[in-house]
Formats: structure tokens, C-alpha cells, sequence
């Protein structure tokens, strides 16, 4: 038996579901697939391709489609990426398979998948139309969902930029051309209707702050030139980033310092300064310690707990020595280690105090004035201020309040309770306290309401509402 006649003796070797999938044999795929359905994303040699890689990447659109659509205990790998990170829909078009392509993509298919080199299926199917010269099929249905036209490469390539000057790509160019700038356009209305809408919740967490004008003005610069920079990068334009604010709070306990400081934590994160809206409130004995070598990792700990976010150091005047000549006091220790992180992007810094002694702080050190550059003056609350603080407190109570559920009584109107508040206290309990006032005197207004109410009352109303009687005794209370 000659050489020949030995090959043709022996059984042919069974094709490979790979084999299969490459030929185009569907009725042979299926067979395949029915003996043994764990074959369905079953990878073959060196490329790591699966059968959906393979039929994608020649145009094998009946085959794509059967897969696409198998019933079996498992589903096809839509997403599998072969050695190269390149998924069946970039395998579809790198060889101008516009067909499969359309099948892959009405599949939900990832068209901005990236392969190990970052190109996108769009980079791939220019790649192809450049070699092909007219056809720019694959390129047209990518295109149809939106595939991003600016989308850079790990060169930092867009498809646009892998064109060359020679000829048979003015066609190509003038598609892509045409693309980038709808998808442009398409971006700047999104980005415009998310700026109005982050602007208006702005604007709604503004009326929360009572006084404090020179503060709203200075916020609302900072959200519109962060938003308005966010519709430049839409429309393709490169600006700067924009330096995280540090700021000094000055101003009498209950002025809002702290309240601002959180409402400033949600805001920045909104409008993008801060990848997170966490405020870490902290005092001198959170940052000092009581020995050598302790307030550094002491610091650092907090300053860690606080990035991304806003570190609000309240009583930042406790951290500078009354006496210059006591040198067991660490606290300087710890504001240095504050300041030297407040050039690094990672955190937005509030210092607060009451004002005289927070200028001491101001003038201990030299690089103080340079890092904080925005002062903010918390004056203290008038009487119809007080009056305004009371109805947002009521107006925005959370569920863990003690007041959750119980509303004001008509009579309670803003005039009312000014009049009563600049009856009832002295202008040092308004100066001493300020919107503190307000917590006291609706606590014990609402101790006045149990103390009034007879446990014969079944009227829901009347065992809710909080009177201006109620109100006046929480008064009395204070000054007694």
C-alpha cells in the first residue's frame, strides 16, 4: 500500500466547531453544537478566538446569527476578547464585515469596546477601508450606532487621525468629518440640559443658606465656570483643571459655618472639583497629640479619611500657641502637615474660628494666604434671619429628627416669629448663639406642645402643629 493509499484509508480527522464556523457550515456547526453545547464559547489554539470571533470576522452571517440566538444553559460571550483584546465585533471590523457587524451591534454589542492597544471597532474598520479603498461599509454601520469618532487609541489616535493624505480617503474622511461634528453637537445639548439641571439643584440648595451673599455669589461662579468647562470638553476643546478652593470660614458658633461646609461638599462634587461629597469635620484633638511623634500619623490619618472630599477644621485657631515660647505644643506640627497637602488636588480645606483669633492662624504662616485664598465672613443672624432659619429647619426636617412629622401653625409666619424672637431675646443671646437659638427654642416648643395637649386629644392636626404660644414658651425657657 503505496503513501496515498494509507492516507485515504484513514478516518478523516472531525472538523472543529472553529472549522466549521470559518467555512460557513451551519448545519454541521449546529450538529456540532447539539452533541456538545460547551463548546459554544470553546476557544481555539493561539488566537483564543471563539466560534462567534471566527464567524463574525468572515461575514458568516447566517452562523452569527445562530449563535447569537442559542438556546442553550449558556450564552454566547458577545464581549470575549481574543489574545490581541479584540472582541467579535472588532474582528467583524478589521475585515470590513459589515454584515456581521450589524448583527453583532442589533445584539447589543459593545461599540466602544477596547482592544489591548485601545482601538475601538471604528479604528479597526477605518484601518480596513483604507486598505479596500471604497468600501467603507463596516464604517458606515458603526457609525449608524454612534460609534465615537473621538475616541483615541493608546497613541492617543482617533480614527480620523489613522487617515492619511493619499488618495480614495477625501470620502472617508468627509463621513468621519461629518460624524464628529453631529456627535459634537449631540454632546453640547446634553451637556447643556445637564448644566441647567445642576444649576437649578444648586440654586435649590442655596435657599437653604440664610444670608451669606458674597459666598452664593462666589459658589455660583464656581459651579458655572465648572459646568460651562464640562460643555467644552463636549464640544472636543481641551481647558485646564481648575485648582481645588481652599477657604477660611470666619464667624460666632451657630453662623452656619459647618452646615455651608456640607452643603459646599455636595456642590463641588456635583459640579466635578471632588470625586466625592464627604466632609471629615475635625477639632485640634482629633490632629494633636500629646507627645513627640504622634501628631503626624495622627494628621495624616485624618487628612487620608478626608481625601476626595473636604477636611473642614473647625477652632483652627486651637492649632496655633497662645506663647510663642511654649514648645510642647504640637499643634503648629499638625497645620503643617495640613498645608502641605493643600497643593495637591486631592482635598479642599475649610479652616474656621471665630474671626479675631482665626487671624492668627492667618499671620503663622507665610504660605497660609497663598493656599487659602477665599475668606468668607459668617455674620451673625438677625432676628428675621432666625425666623428664616426656623422655617427651613421645619421645611427640610430628616426622619431622625425629634421633630420629624410636626409642622407650624399658620399663625407661625416669618413676620411673627421675628417679632417674637427680637421680643423674647437680647440682641448678646442672638449674638452668642444664632441659629443654635433656633434648635433650643423648637425642642422646647415642642415639650410645650406634650405639656398642653390632654391624652383625650384625637384630633391629628392639634397633636402636630406647633403653635406661636408653643414657640414663646421655647423662648422663655432659654432665658430661664
Amino acid at each position: 500500500m503505496n503513501r496515498t493509499q494509507d492516507q485515504r484509508s484513514r478516518p478523516a480527522k472531525p472538523a472543529t466547531i472553529h472549522a466549521y464556523a470559518l467555512s460557513g457550515d451551519l448545519v454541521g456547526l449546529q450538529r456540532l453544537l447539539r452533541d456538545n453545547p460547551s463548546l459554544l464559547n470553546e476557544r481555539n489554539p493561539v488566537m483564543a478566538q471563539t466560534p462567534l470571533h471566527v464567524s463574525a470576522g468572515h461575514n458568516r452571517a447566517d452562523i452569527v446569527k445562530f449563535l447569537l440566538d442559542w438556546q442553550g444553559p449558556d450564552k454566547v460571550e458577545m464581549e470575549a476578547k481574543n489574545m490581541y483584546g479584540e472582541t467579535p465585533l472588532h474582528m467583524a471590523a478589521k475585515n470590513g464585515c459589515s454584515d456581521t457587524a450589524r448583527l453583532l451591534l442589533a445584539h447589543g454589542a459593545v461599540v466602544e469596546a477596547r482592544a489591548n492597544n485601545g482601538m475601538t471597532p471604528l479604528h479597526l474598520a477605518v484601518w480596513y477601508s483604507l486598505r479596500a479603498e471604497e468600501d467603507i461599509s463596516a464604517v458606515k454601520t458603526l457609525l449608524e450606532y454612534n460609534a465615537d469618532c473621538s475616541a483615541k487609541d493608546d497613541e492617543g489616535m482617533t480614527p480620523l487621525n489613522h487617515l492619511s493624505q493619499g488618495p480614495g480617503t477625501e470620502k472617508l474622511r468627509e463621513l468621519l468629518h461629518w460624524h464628529l461634528d453631529e456627535q459634537r453637537k449631540k454632546r453640547a445639548i446634553k451637556a447643556c440640559s445637564e448644566t441647567k439641571s445642576k444649576m437649578d439643584e444648586l440654586e435649590k440648595e442655596l435657599t437653604n443658606i440664610v444670608g451669606l451673599n458674597d459666598l452664593k455669589v462666589q459658589l455660583r461662579k464656581w459651579a458655572k465656570g465648572m459646568l460651562l468647562d464640562e460643555r467644552r470638553r463636549a464640544l472636543g476643546l481641551h481647558v485646564g483643571t481648575r485648582r481645588p478652593p481652599h477657604m477660611a470660614f470666619l464667624g460666632n458658633p451657630g453662623t452656619g459655618k459647618t452646615m455651608v461646609a456640607r452643603i459646599l461638599g455636595r456642590l463641588l462634587h456635583m459640579v466635578g472639583i471632588l470625586p466625592t461629597d464627604n466632609v471629615t469635620e475635625v477639632q485640634r484633638t482629633d490632629l494633636v497629640g500629646e507627645f513627640v511623634g504622634h501628631t503626624g500619623p495622627k494628621t495624616r490619618r485624618k487628612i487620608k479619611e478626608a481625601e476626595g472630599g473636604i477636611l473642614f477644621v473647625d477652632e483652627a485657631y486651637r492649632l496655633i500657641p497662645m506663647q510663642k515660647s511654649d514648645d510642647k505644643d504640637y499643634g503648629l506640627e499638625a497645620l503643617e502637615e495640613i498645608m502641605s497637602i493643600m497643593d495637591s488636588g486631592k482635598i479642599v480645606v475649610i479652616f474656621a474660628g471665630y474671626s479675631e483669633p482665626m487671624k492668627r492662624v492667618i499671620a503663622s504662616n507665610e504660605g497660609f494666604c497663598r493656599r487659602v485664598t477665599k475668606f468668607f465672613q459668617f455674620n451673625d443672624f438677625n432676628s428675621e434671619e432666625l425666623a428664616q432659619i426656623l422655617h427651613i429647619k421645619m421645611s427640610n426636617l430628616a426622619k431622625d429628627s425629634l421633630l420629624y412629622g410636626f409642622r407650624l401653625h399658620p399663625s407661625c409666619n416669618l413676620k411673627a416669629i421675628a417679632e417674637l424672637i427680637e421680643r423674647e431675646t437680647t440682641e448678646k443671646q442672638r449674638k452668642e448663639t444664632n441659629g443654635g437659638l433656633i434648635d433650643t427654642m423648637l425642642v422646647n416648643a415642642r415639650e410645650n406642645l406634650d405639656l398642653r395637649l390632654s391624652f383625650e386629644c384625637i384630633d391629628t392636626e392639634e397633636l402636630l402643629t406647633i403653635t406661636l404660644e408653643d414657640l414663646e414658651a421655647g423662648l422663655h425657657l432659654l432665658s430661664h
